[in-house]
């Protein structure tokens, strides 16, 4: 792997062509370098950052499921983003469709977790409106930290009740049937989490956007052409006007791009 942007020494000497082809850049990074590079900014209010693939046409999915267009590499930085983060924010039909399971505890991250005052695991946080989930599942009935269910007030009772049965925290966070998404962040913050990370699907990314509330996107470009009806990586309407990212930085491995990309009017505080 080598950095593209921001420019280093290193990333110079790469460009150079008196530099050695053994340049330490192109080494696979260690997970603490990952997560170097992945942290989080030193803020106090909640930051949500959304992480997602797509292909080169723009397909974040390939016959309905992510992992066909990812990588090994990927898959790496996809597994320190959830170290990183205080809880992971996914739709309900992601966790259908991708067969989610509750995040578990990694030994090469307990010490970085335990110094910023995290749990062993990041919780899971499932966005719905129906509650329509199978609550028999691993995610909500051994997880190592509960599992959130975040939904509106005139959610179904019964359907509440199972969630809790089952084990999970369910957390109202809109006043209607849906999730209003500045009050999801705002709930989540509630509860202690600030490190946000949402990994779809892309209508729940839609509505993230929609509402203005993401800082983040961590976006993987794979050198790959999928077409064919294949959702965007956010999907729903559009917004009155694009709104504009600044690049934070740019990864490169095997032809995959690995880029950050923060709203520029949230700073550090």
């Amino acid at each position: 792997m080598r950095r593209l942007f921001p420019v280093t020494y290193e990333t110079a000497a790469q460009a150079s062509v008196e530099a050695p082809r053994t340049d330490v850049t192109e080494r696979e990074w260690e997970l603490g370098e990952l997560a170097e590079a992945y942290a989080y900014p030193e803020v106090r209010e909640p930051w949500l950052r959304a992480n997602m693939v797509s292909t080169l046409d723009g397909a974040a999915q390939h016959d309905g499921r992510s992992q066909p267009i990812s990588s090994a590499t990927d898959m790496r930085i996809f597994g320190v983003l959830r170290a990183l983060a205080d809880v992971v924010v996914v739709g309900a039909e992601t966790v259908r469709q991708e067969g989610y399971r509750p995040a578990r505890a990694r030994e090469a991250f307990a010490a970085l977790r335990k110094a910023a005052g995290q749990g062993p695991a990041p919780a899971i946080a499932v966005v719905t409106a129906s509650l329509d989930l199978d609550f028999s599942l691993p995610l909500f009935t051994s997880p190592l930290v509960p599992t959130l269910v975040l939904t509106g007030a005139a959610a179904a009772p019964d359907r509440i009740a199972e969630a809790e049965r089952a084990g999970a925290q369910v957390v109202i966070a809109g006043d209607g049937m849906g999730v209003d998404p500045a009050r999801a962040v705002r709930a989540l913050g509630d509860l202690g989490h600030t490190r946000l990370l949402t990994e779809g699907g892309p209508r729940l990314l839609g509505q993230w956007i929609a509402a203005g509330v993401l800082d983040e996107l961590c976006l993987t470009l794979a050198p790959m052409l999928a077409a064919g009806d294949a959702q965007r990586i956010a999907g729903g309407p559009p917004i009155p006007v694009p709104r504009r990212f600044e690049l934070a930085s740019l990864l490169e491995e095997a032809g995959f791009l690995y880029g950050r990309y923060r709203r520029p009017d949230r700073s550090a505080e």
